[in-house]
């Protein structure tokens, strides 16, 4: 990374590395080592991964001081779930300064939901290392909290999508919806569905995602706002 595109990411990120080998480190998967000496960023996203965990945790306290530890919990799941996590690493471009192996080139690896992730805890342990918590909380308010929250913050205590509509029928002695997949495109590597929702034999919503259970779940999210909009309720 040249000090160019070194700066040009810290302006993305918000935080200016006194040390510059550590945001390297975070940038570096392991199919990019060439030899078991070589560094990686495995340790700095297993870091990362628990920073995560406590100030997102500390974040739906303060945010939602009624739930109870069932609802905290299943809060927490969806807030730093690999789809979020995935969607705020494309937002900061990070798969572009990625040092991948020449496989995860060839496989579509700067576009891959987990790499991505990964790579996104990583910067997080790395900013975490190079100026403390303070540092670490403020970028990932910004980069990943704050984005998903003011989102879906009310549904974030729902286990999942799926579940919530299933619910949601049940509670009304209604029988449950049928999910079709309507079409998969694209490499092996980087498949997208699109799943349709199926009520009554009419066709209630449909969504795309990286995999089955992805589509699903938006799918099914955008038939409970359907349903529920139908009938007046929230």
């Amino acid at each position: 990374m040249t000090a160019q595109e070194r700066e040009e990411l810290e302006a993305i990120l918000g935080h200016r590395f006194k040390d510059p080998e550590v945001l390297e480190r975070a940038l570096i998967h392991r199919s990019h080592r060439q030899n078991s000496n070589d560094t990686d960023n495995e340790r700095l996203e297993f870091l990362g991964d628990r920073v995560l965990g406590l100030v997102a945790s500390e974040k739906l306290c303060r945010t939602f001081p009624d739930w109870d530890s069932g609802k905290l919990s299943k809060g927490l799941a969806r807030l730093v779930s690999a789809s979020s996590i995935h969607s705020a690493a494309k937002q900061l471009k990070l798969g572009m300064h990625l040092r991948l192996g020449p496989g995860e080139e060839k496989t579509g690896g700067r576009d891959k939901k987990r790499l991505l992730a990964d790579a996104f805890e990583a910067i997080l342990g790395a900013i975490y290392l190079d100026a403390g918590l303070e540092a670490a909380a403020s970028f990932l308010q910004r980069t990943l909290l704050e984005p998903a929250l003011a989102i879906n913050a009310g549904g974030l205590e729902r286990a999942d999508h799926k579940s919530a509509l299933q619910e949601w029928l049940q509670q009304r002695g209604l029988p449950p919806v049928e999910y079709r997949i309507r079409s998969e495109s694209g490499p092996e590597h980087q498949k997208t569905f699109e799943v349709e929702v199926w009520d009554a034999g009419k066709k209630l919503s449909a969504s795309e995602g990286r995999s089955k259970k992805e589509a699903e779940q938006g799918a099914a999210r955008t038939a409970l706002e359907i349903l529920e909009a139908s009938n007046g309720t929230s």
